[in-house]
């Protein structure tokens, strides 16, 4: 998909946007072509922000199939635990640490995809839920990659979609509130030469429904009776719509005399929540000998801030309710909204044991910086990322 796009690597459980990358990743998911390799992946991460703060545990399968000579199937199984502490957007006391609520629940996902060679054509048409104990969402996805120019070009259009249902808490009767979206991509794959490589992928997207975080606070000093002032907290409240869009590029450039490879992309979004962010990411990829493969990486981000972000409602005329509802002021003291930096370096080896097995670890150390002078740096995580697999091909 966008990688870890806004709000990157939710912290605590932002549905809203796990959803939608789940929906987007139908769209990006690479489609292998008729007869190509096929093979089962198991892949193992571990998210791990310091502090005692959350902890994902993911582990997923993927698999692709032939199906006669222009047809495969495709599935990915995904299972996620996750558990830890998260800042509930409360304003922090006098230690400057922001006040955290543990969390922990258990995330189970699948996706099943089908695509057909139609002449210079693939067709690939996918369906995929994910659950949570309060949380259900089911995509779907069409997408079609053409190839022009002897192969050497191809031109990728997909739309892809979700449904949800949401259990609310701060609702008496705990009822479930709808969120949809819907998704579309055009992008072009071009070979320049031998050993050049671009793409270039615009995306939209567009949410409705609710769009809240039910996890997230902000807090306002109210004064009840004259002259005596009480901290309060109320959940917060985000527009019922959310439009966006992406424009990415990447180059990938062998280098034949150092056995190695150079991968460089720019991706920027914006939203209709006056988010905008541009992320850079650098890859070189070296051949040591004949069966290992080292990637070191740099990833870093800025990204501006939700119009309606605000550490607290102090020094604003809002008065928030105690229920939501999107069309009266919209607040949110989100740190995930708003001004931040992030920045990421690892480095992922890659082994060939077989002819037929493939053996993979990575680390990646991740920290998000805070910039718009008021927030609490506490509010901010940094995390360090394990990753492991295997793939099996046939």
């Amino acid at each position: 998909m966008t990688g870890r796009g806004v709000a990157e690597r939710s912290s605590c459980r932002g549905r809203g946007s796990a959803a939608l990358t789940l929906a987007v990743t139908l769209l990006l998911a690479p489609r292998q072509e008729a007869r190509a390799e096929d093979f089962v992946d198991y892949r193992y991460e571990d998210y791990a922000e310091t502090g005692g703060r959350m902890n994902v545990r993911t582990q997923g399968l993927t698999g692709s199939q032939d199906i006669g000579t222009d047809m495969q199937v495709g599935f990915t199984l995904i299972n996620d635990a996750i558990a830890g502490a998260s800042p509930t957007g409360e304003r922090a006391p006098a230690s400057g640490q922001v006040p955290l609520a543990y969390l922990a629940d258990h995330r189970k996902a699948w996706e099943i995809d089908l695509s057909r060679q139609i002449g210079r054509v693939n067709v690939a048409m996918g369906y995929s839920q994910s659950r949570e104990h309060d949380y259900v969402s089911r995509g779907w996805s069409l997408t079609t990659l053409t190839d022009f120019n002897h192969k050497n070009s191809e031109v990728r259009v997909g739309i892809a979609g979700h449904a949800d249902d949401v259990e609310t808490f701060f609702d008496p009767q705990h009822a479930y509130f709808g969120k949809q979206a819907f998704s579309a991509i055009i992008g072009v794959h071009q070979l320049l030469d031998p050993l050049t490589t671009v793409t270039v992928n615009v995306t939209w997207s567009r949410e409705t429904g609710f769009l809240d975080d039910q996890y997230k606070l902000v807090e306002k000093t109210v004064e009840l009776v004259p002259g005596s002032f009480f901290d309060l907290v109320y959940a917060e409240n985000r527009p019922d719509m959310r439009d966006s869009g992406v424009a990415y590029a990447s180059v990938n450039r062998a280098f034949p005399s150092t056995d190695g490879a150079l991968e460089a992309s720019y991706r920027f979004y914006a939203d209709t929540y006056g988010i905008d962010s541009s992320t850079g990411e650098l890859r070189w990829i070296q051949k040591w000998g004949a069966h290992v493969t080292l990637a070191p990486e740099l990833r870093a981000s800025a990204q501006g801030a939700a119009h309606f972000y605000a550490y607290d409602l102090d020094e604003t005329d809002i008065m928030p309710t105690v229920v939501p509802h999107p069309s009266g002021p919209n607040y949110s003291s989100d740190y995930r909204l708003s001004a931040l930096d992030t920045v990421s370096a690892g480095l992922r080896a890659t082994w060939k044991a077989a002819d037929h097995v493939q053996l993979e670890a990575g680390y990646v150390r991740y920290a998000m910086h805070g910039r718009d002078g008021v927030t609490p740096q506490s509010a901010y995580p940094v995390a360090n990322i394990l990753s492991a697999g295997a793939r099996f091909s046939w």
